[in-house]
């Protein structure tokens, strides 16, 4: 085995030290599915906040009968404040498209400021703590390493506002789940968006019994564009390992 050529970006899924100690290199697909990764966050929170499947289900089921001046209100995103946890390709761009489709407020934690993002976003670099305290949506945008598991958990739902929305399009393990279940029930926040899960594939009943959840299986690059980019990519990859090349995207 001289390569594993990963069809996405994060490596959790992958043993990086028995494939170092076996000489084997690992390549992953960045930069080609940030696009799809920044929509889909979008279409979370959107989906979360204006309570669309919900209001679907109910159509379909024909309970739809006359207009409703108090059917599935839900909070308006135009001018909230974007919490965006993990600055890099997929959390920058969020905040952009947040900025300036939604003329949103963006404030962001990452191990680095981005001075660059804050120009031209007007972006404010803020703790974690300060981040939920005054999010209105908190995106995750991270990846999973034993530093970030459980990094929003029960005392993190607490700082939240009761009125936000959390979306994670990074990894399951990210968020506690039990936590997220009880701050859900509880009304310590408004909603959640999930397209990755803590024991996936396995979704956790609870979650699955939620109106105020919406849940996707692991979908945020499914673009046809992406998704080909992405496939060509690690096949670079693969094509330049077996021919003696340095690959376009080493992990190790």
């Amino acid at each position: 085995l001289k390569i594993v050529a990963n069809y996405a970006v994060g490596v959790d899924n992958i043993d990086i030290r028995a494939c170092q100690a076996q000489g084997v290199m690992v390549t992953n697909t960045p930069d080609v599915l940030t696009e799809a990764v920044a929509e889909h966050v979008l279409a979370l929170t959107l989906a979360t906040t204006r309570r669309v499947v919900e209001a679907d289900r109910f159509t379909r089921r024909g309970e739809f009968k006359q207009w409703m001046p108090l059917g599935f209100i839900g909070p308006s995103l135009f001018g909230k404040t974007m919490g965006i946890i993990g600055m890099g390709r997929i959390g920058s761009l969020t905040g952009e498209m947040a900025h300036s489709g939604f003329k949103m407020k963006v404030i962001y934690f990452d191990l680095k400021r981005d001075k660059e993002f804050e120009n031209k976003t007007g972006a404010k670099f803020a703790s974690i703590a300060k981040l939920l305290k005054n999010a209105d949506v908190v995106s995750l945008n991270v990846p999973l390493t034993p530093k970030t598991k459980h990094l929003i958990s029960s005392q993190e739902f607490k700082q939240m506002k009761q009125t936000a929305t959390l979306i994670n399009t990074s990894r399951g393990p990210v968020v506690d789940e039990k936590a997220l279940v009880s701050a859900l029930k509880s009304k310590e926040i408004w909603g959640a968006g999930l397209d990755v899960f803590e024991e996936e594939p396995k979704v956790n009943p609870e979650l699955i019994k939620m109106d105020n959840v919406v849940l996707t299986p692991h979908i945020a690059s499914a673009t046809s564009e992406a998704r080909d980019a992405m496939a060509e990519v690690a096949a670079k990859n693969i094509i330049a390992v077996l021919g003696g090349k340095k690959p376009l995207n080493q992990v190790c």
